[in-house]
């Protein structure tokens, strides 16, 4: 999740109808990019410049952050996918600007990816650009995924930067199957949270965590860290 304030700007009918972009200030992709997402490079590109445009007119991601979008936010996320199988049922937890639900959909076609937001106007704008996108495999739900107990069942929940790992084990452990498994994207502080959520995980009775570091093949400079904790 792109952990930014509402904006409540409307997106002006020229840039909605032309979507001109700012892809001169958009950083370039790194070495090896356009290999590591194949076929789907050039539906990777076109997030980029919806993330560069729509998203800084929409409030879901700062202007500051277009000179890093590739490297801190579409590649920090892409590298989630690599835990991703085919079959998997992915429930991306407050999805905010389709990171990193919407990497992973790129990445793997074949599975399928829920993007779960609450916020009313981060949902129009992922439905916007998903449709633009052509990602046939993702669904859009609108709710806090605490509420969806009883209404979905995962095989992956996945997150990025919501809240701390207590309070995502507390959301997700009743819509993760059994042998399911929490992929939490986190940054250096999360041996810390790790410590803070020992009792939690052992009185759900979840498999002790494994912190993956991911750069992609040696894309990131700074690489990813994924938790990765099974539901037993």
């Amino acid at each position: 999740m792109t952990d930014q304030p509402e904006n409540d700007l409307e997106l002006s009918t020229e840039a909605e109808l032309s979507n001109e972009t700012t892809t001169a200030e958009i950083e370039s992709p790194p070495a090896g990019t356009e290999e590591y997402f194949g076929a789907a490079y050039p539906a990777a590109q076109r997030y980029a410049e919806h993330l560069a445009t729509t998203g800084i007119e929409w409030g879901l991601i700062g202007p500051r952050e277009v000179d890093r979008l590739w490297t801190r936010h579409i590649l920090n996320c892409a590298v989630v996918a690599e835990y991703i199988n085919d079959d998997d049922v992915v429930g991306d937890v407050g999805s905010g600007a389709g990171l990193p639900g919407i990497p992973i959909a790129l990445l793997r076609p074949e599975a399928k990816i829920v993007l779960i937001e609450p916020m009313e106007r981060r949902v129009e704008w992922l439905n916007m650009v998903v449709d633009d996108l052509g990602l046939k495999n993702v669904r859009i739900v609108r709710a806090r995924v605490e509420e969806l107990v009883d209404e979905e069942m995962f095989t992956v929940v996945t997150a990025r930067a919501v809240k701390a790992m207590t309070t995502l084990i507390e959301w997700t452990r009743e819509v993760i199957s059994p042998g399911g498994r929490i992929l939490a994207l986190k940054g250096a502080s999360v041996e810390g949270e790790l410590v803070k959520a020992r009792k939690l995980i052992k009185r759900y009775r979840l498999s002790q965590p494994q912190i993956h570091v991911v750069d992609g093949g040696g894309m990131l400079e700074v690489p990813s860290r994924v938790v990765e904790i099974v539901k037993k």
